[in-house]
């Protein structure tokens, strides 16, 4: 073997495998190192991809031409379209899946991917040389390769770090304390010293997991039963519809003296007692921090969720713990369902080491590293769907630097990937970064629905989604498009439809109207229409596959037509400052009619834009304004 290529991956979680891929598929001889061939994304803690905004993220993935959403459909035990209570733009698909099959439907697209190669090993040393730069007055380091455990030299140009929880990674139960990167995996050892000693800033993070349980000790009956959904939704625009069994999820709730076992092991507890010091995340707590933070609460909510369609192990979402493993144990069984309780292993805490967003570019790129590339939680996120979109965006850049084009970056209109990298570049971290849907502006233009709308044509455009995918989008947009006009065009009469809007509920037409009035009313749908309009249910009967596909998104695009049109024209005036450059055109430390903040952060963050330079925190609008009033605008 010859260990030598254009792009070397290191780590093969959920961001290590859409990174290889996209580097691979563009052209670039790539090479995936994992310490272990048989954990390859495997998914850590929740059996489970999506959720609020995060399935936004696996749609955007999809239309790029990645394989989350594929894989998600593949092995799915149970799916969802959570918020449905609200607008479309707030709909987010959630899925359960089979984890050992996960692992392996990934190994088989990794393993029939050309140009990738993968190779099992600890990396522990980042290889780096210096270059005569010339835009600044020291040399500047760039990536040469990798070394590893197992006296391995690699050469390459640009190496790609997506290591998850393992830069020394360190577990907590109780006051017991365990080296490792995930239960019964070692560390990540060295490497993390090797980045920081090219001058990139390193942090500690934590986050949790908790205890798995053995379904046979459940008492079922005792639980609440939750059932997926059966409908067309799926991830992939692509691909097969669900094909394992579908199966259940269950909840049940904590009880005051579930409660009181769990306070009297607090001073057991690392998060307490000082043993770990470093900053969960916020949004997902521990048990024992919600005992804190809701101290008035008398029950908790726990899912109980499977973890495969052929294991007994379950998985309870709700009870992430650190606390010592009899506490954990003897605080379950005091719920009804749980009294005759076996566990397969104990929830733990995990430390480890991320690096500073702020020293990145949006291509992902290190500042301070030519050609070293960072994603996943070694960025300060947690989730596999945002180390997933990381990672697709930093291969996609890797290999379009081998082959030196320009950066692929997607604006914060056009995606929640590009919202997520925006924020970690611009704002940085100081606690593990999860995506919502609050934190999109522009969320009505980021849909579920429209995201291969969004972005499959621009990626077909870099090299990245295929042929097939596009000509699958042009064939929807084409039926999208035939839908609308339909509706905007066809005339309603009122003594041939008033009767039917009785049935319906919604109020008779005094005239004729065109359909597209009909709706835009609340209640009324281009489906429950079609029976009573001949001529539309011809129309909807004609649609190629995908019908229900196509039909939502038709709908959605009329429905919210006004807030669209609204929304684009804001993102429009804001794209004025986005394509406002200044990187490079300032020594901000010599303008001193900014803030001092101001200074300081703009120095260190260096923006792009004005418009990146308006986002970062402690910039405030005056000294936007400053800046502007320099450029003459």
């Amino acid at each position: 073997m010859e260990f030598k290529y254009d792009v070397v991956v290191v780590g093969a979680g959920h961001a290590g495998c859409e990174a290889a891929t996209a580097a691979a598929k563009l052209g670039a001889k790539t090479c995936l190192i994992t310490m272990d061939m048989n954990k390859i994304a495997q998914m850590s803690c929740n059996p489970a991809i999506g959720g609020i905004a995060k399935g936004q993220i696996v749609r955007e993935i999809d239309a790029l031409g990645g394989h989350t959403g594929e894989v998600t459909d593949a092995t799915a035990i149970q799916f969802r379209m959570l918020n449905r209570s609200k607008g479309p733009a707030m709909w987010s698909p959630r899925a359960q899946c089979d984890r050992g099959k996960f692992i392996w439907k990934w190994r088989e697209i990794l393993e029939n991917t050309q140009n990738l190669s993968i190779w099992q090993d600890q990396v522990v040393e980042l290889l780096t040389e210096e270059t005569p730069n010339t835009t600044c007055l020291n040399a500047k380091l760039h990536v040469s390769g990798l070394r590893t455990l197992q006296g391995v030299l690699f050469n390459a140009p640009c190496v790609i770090i997506t290591a998850g929880t393992f830069l020394n990674g360190l577990m907590h139960i109780g006051r017991t304390k365990i080296p490792g990167g995930r239960c019964a995996e070692l560390p990540s050892l060295h490497l993390s010293e090797s980045i920081a000693a090219c001058g990139i800033t390193v942090g500690r993070m934590k986050t949790g997991t908790p205890v798995r349980i053995d379904g046979r000790s459940v008492d079922f009956s005792l639980m609440q039963r939750q059932d997926g959904e059966s409908d067309f939704h799926k991830f992939s625009y692509m691909g097969e519809p669900r094909l394992l069994p579908q199966l259940p999820c269950w909840i049940t709730y904590t009880n005051e003296a579930v409660h009181e076992r769990l306070r009297a092991a607090l001073p057991d507890s690392p998060l307490y007692n000082g043993q770990i010091q470093s900053i969960g995340p916020r949004y997902c707590p521990s048990i024992e921090t919600k005992l804190v933070t809701f101290a008035e609460r008398t029950e908790h909510q726990l899912f109980l969720e499977p973890e495969g369609s052929s294991t007994q192990e379950l998985y309870l979402n709700g009870f992430s713990s650190s606390l010592p493993i009899d506490a954990q144990i003897e605080a379950l069984k005091l719920i009804p369902a749980f009294r005759n309780l076996q566990i397969y292993r104990p929830g733990y805490a995990i430390e480890y080491d991320y690096f500073d967003p702020t020293e990145l570019r949006h291509s992902l790129e290190s500042k301070k590293v030519d050609g070293l590339f960072l994603a996943g939680q070694v960025n300060g996120t947690t989730g596999y769907e945002e180390a997933a979109g990381q990672g697709l965006v930093a291969g996609v850049n890797a290999a379009r630097k081998i082959g030196g084009q320009e950066p692929f970056v997607m604006r914060r209109d056009e995606s929640y990937i590009g919202v997520l990298i925006d924020d970690l570049v611009t704002k940085g971290v100081d606690e593990p970064y999860r995506m919502f849907t609050s934190r999109a502006e522009y969320r009505i233009l980021l849909r579920q629905d429209d995201a291969d709308a969004r972005l499959t044509e621009r990626s077909y455009s870099i090299g990245l989604a295929s042929r097939e995918r596009y000509d699958h989008w042009l064939s929807k947009k084409q039926a999208i498009s035939e839908i609308e006009d339909f509706c905007n065009n066809f005339s309603v009469k009122a003594a041939l439809i008033n009767e039917g809007l009785r049935a319906l509920g919604s109020e008779e037409l005094q005239r004729g109207c065109k359909l597209i009035d009909l709706i835009m009313r609340p209640g009324l749908t281009l489906s429950n229409l079609a029976p009573l309009i001949p001529a539309l249910n011809d129309k909807l009967n004609a649609l190629p596959d995908r019908r229900e596909e196509i039909i939502e998104a038709a709908e959605v695009r009329m429905k919210y037509s006004g807030y669209i049109r609204r929304e684009k024209e804001i993102a429009a005036k804001i794209q004025r400052l986005e394509d406002l450059r200044i990187k490079g055109r300032f020594h901000y430390e010599d303008i001193k009619s900014l803030s001092t903040e101001a200074r300081q952060k703009l120095s260190r963050i260096d923006p792009e834009t004005m418009a990146q330079a308006s986002r970062i925190p402690g910039v405030s609008p005056s000294d936007i304004n400053v800046l502007l009033v320099m450029m003459n605008r």
